[in-house]
């Protein structure tokens, strides 16, 4: 199915329907296919078509919303990037995809401009807001173009999006995503849109980033209305749910706990959110657990993916994370520990885990991810050395490393480059993790290894002071650990941060950690 059907049906079965609610921008289903429709033909008209790639540099707004359909309907491609990249990381993105045309919000106007002579292949600049020599106004398009409805003639296994990985080790890589990739997904998870069920997603997660980008094609297969955040900030988040009455939103592990942390948190009616989904980097058991509680009412949903797998691959339902009362405490206990997991595979993909020999490893033993379906990607542009490394017979590594328990569920224990090599015992950051941040005194942690010549790595711990709480000793620290794990997989020493740095996802930037903190254990 082309992605540009999901604007095109839905608008047929709920025009009048709230599409898009963005500051003081409403649109309905019909009035949003519209302008996709002009802007279809807009690009059109400037001589973009099938198969062109077309980049987008700007925060989430309803624009953003308009142009992922409008390359869909005209067999273009959407190539989101990143806002947050340097200029010479975008200027090579540009390039490496041979970009054909760019639209930017005014903040990149200036900086798009200063990369001209480098990027020989964009011909057409398109500002989202106000004018600038060289560039043309995008509302001017919407206004002056044909509203003919337009259909796109792409099959499901064409280009329809080519987005970018973070590229924090090397340059970054682009990830080629069919039609499929998506449509696969959205018809085997979400509804097609009711006319008596209404629901509205809070839109916060960039869309420059998969998960945006799954939300809102889902919303929009699904008939629900998108309120839309330029980017996430608590308070508006707990006034877009109260005063819209939200009752959908994705949200990283750092956006929920700095939710519930923000002085403001309780002051707000909250009570129309029902499901929170969550995902894009590892969740605190702890986190999870207060959330559960101080959200009364609501479901949870832990979305495990990547960008390669076109998003989610795994999930834990709404139903594993709840505890009724009246369990007995072992299977209390369980339901508990499996809320550190990554749930099963969605129905429309194959995940095992298997040595590195390729070969099924047993329950209970780490291994890594390794995926098939037919929505993961087409492969790395231009890269035809790391397809060959990521994509063996059929199957995605993913690079993720977990186990099975008896029952299923899939539980992670770090990135393959992240474990830790000591004295020829593999240590699992995230058990580490998970375990110092039990600890009253520890808000935040991340285990990164640290370089030996007896040892091969030792274990590092870079832990952030939570509120007002004693810092503890190093000493204390580290036999907290001991006493709750194996001792070879203990911190042999604690650095204290005010805060560790994250992608804008919330993932942990443990290269990043290393450069800063590699310094030798004595």
């Amino acid at each position: 199915m082309n992605t540009g059907e999901f604007i095109t049906i839905t608008a047929a079965i709920v025009p009048e329907r709230e599409a898009v609610v963005f500051e003081n921008t409403r649109l309905n289903f019909e009035e949003l296919n519209d302008r996709v429709n002009r802007l279809a033909n807009g690009l059109t008209d400037l001589g973009i078509g099938s198969g062109d790639r077309i980049a987008t540099m700007d925060v989430n707004t309803n624009a953003m919303v308009e142009v992922i359909f409008a390359c869909a309907k005209i067999d273009a491609v959407f190539l989101p990037l990143n806002f947050r990249a340097k200029p010479e990381e975008i200027s090579f993105m540009l390039n490496d995809a041979e970009a054909k045309a760019v639209f930017a919000g005014s903040r990149y106007l200036d900086m798009l401009d200063s990369l001209r002579p480098e990027t020989k292949t964009v011909d057409t600049y398109i500002a989202f807001e106000g004018s600038k020599d060289g560039w043309t106004e995008y509302e001017g398009i919407i206004s002056s173009s044909a509203d003919d409805e337009v259909f796109g003639t792409a099959d499901e296994d064409d280009l329809a999006v080519l987005m970018f990985t973070a590229g924090t080790t090397g340059t970054p890589k682009g990830v080629m995503l069919s039609h499929n990739s998506f449509s696969s997904f959205i018809l085997a998870n979400v509804e097609p849109p009711d006319p008596e069920t209404e629901e509205k997603n809070l839109l916060t997660v960039p869309l420059n980033h998969i998960a945006g980008l799954q939300a809102v094609m889902a919303a929009i297969y699904g008939g629900r209305t998108l309120i839309i955040h330029r980017q996430f900030d608590p308070v508006d988040w707990m006034k877009s749910v109260q005063n819209e009455k939200a009752d959908r939103a994705m949200m990283v592990p750092t956006m929920l706990k700095n939710l519930m942390d923000h002085e403001e948190f309780g002051q707000y009616d909250l009570s129309s959110m029902k499901v929170i989904t969550y995902g894009a980097a590892p969740m605190p058991l702890e986190v999870i657990k207060k959330a559960m509680i101080e959200l009364k009412g609501c479901k949870f949903i832990n979305a495990f993916g990547q960008t390669e797998g076109a998003g989610t691959i795994t999930m834990l339902s709404p139903d594993d994370h709840e505890i009724p009362e009246g369990l007995s405490e072992e299977e209390t206990e369980k339901r508990l520990k499996r809320l550190a997991s990554i749930g099963k595979a969605l129905p429309d993909v194959e995940v095992r885990i298997v040595d590195e020999e390729g070969n099924d490893v047993p329950v209970g033993e780490s291994g890594e991810i390794v995926a098939r379906g037919p929505r993961l990607m087409k492969g790395y542009w231009n890269r035809s050395e790391a397809n060959a490394d990521t994509m063996r017979g059929g199957w995605l590594y993913t690079g993720d490393i977990a186990y099975f328990d008896d029952e299923g569920y899939i539980f992670i224990s770090g990135r393959s480059k992240d474990f830790i090599k000591r004295g020829g015992e593999m240590i699992a950051p995230e058990e580490v993790e998970q375990c110092l941040m039990s600890h009253p005194s520890v808000d935040e942690a991340a285990i990164i290894g640290i370089q030996d010549v007896t040892w091969g790595e030792r274990v590092r711990a870079v832990c952030v002071l939570r509120g007002d709480q004693e810092k503890p000793s190093e000493d204390d620290l580290i036999e907290y650990c001991r006493q709750r794990m194996s001792s070879f997989k203990k911190p042999e020493s604690i650095v204290w941060v005010s805060e560790l740095p994250r992608n804008q996802m919330g993932k942990v930037l443990k290269n990043v950690l290393r450069e800063e903190h590699s310094h030798p254990i004595e």
